[in-house]
């Protein structure tokens, strides 16, 4: 029984590593995000702003989508870093040409607005699922 729980251990520092690899990007994901949305998300949310909770939520969605792809596909911790950063940018992209299409997007969601919320998330989700899917090479 030992010896079967420590030859299943051998695999926690591979987990750990890719863990805090995810991690980090995911953190570097809602800096930048919000960094490059006009309006701002933390406090809009913490105000109660449940257009900007959805947006924001479905983007982390978005974006966690294809990074667990990228793990579960990569070859190296390095591999999956860098479809990771791929994943960031495709995310980020999304949230620009939503706003081409959805001109007054950040004032909709400033506002409160629940659809502009619901459909920024939904997009974000989407976008994530096909960036995600695109990663099974």
């Amino acid at each position: 029984m030992l010896e079967m729980t420590l030859a299943t251990l051998n695999g926690l520092p591979a987990f750990l590593a890719y863990f805090a690899v995810a991690a980090a990007l995911l953190v570097a994901f809602a800096f930048i995000y919000s960094l490059v949305t006009p309006h701002h998300e933390f406090e809009l949310i913490r105000a109660n702003n449940v257009s900007a909770a959805l947006a924001f939520g479905g983007a982390m969605i978005g974006f966690a989508l294809p990074l667990s792809s990228a793990i579960s596909h990569s070859l190296s911790i390095w591999d999956c870093a860098i479809w990771g950063v791929v994943a960031l940018v495709v995310q980020v992209l999304t949230f620009f040409v939503m706003r081409m299409v959805l001109r007054q997007l950040p004032e909709r969601i400033t506002r409160g607005e629940i659809a502009a919320g619901v459909l920024s998330a939904a997009v974000a989700i989407a976008v994530g699922q096909i960036n995600a899917a695109s990663m099974t090479y």
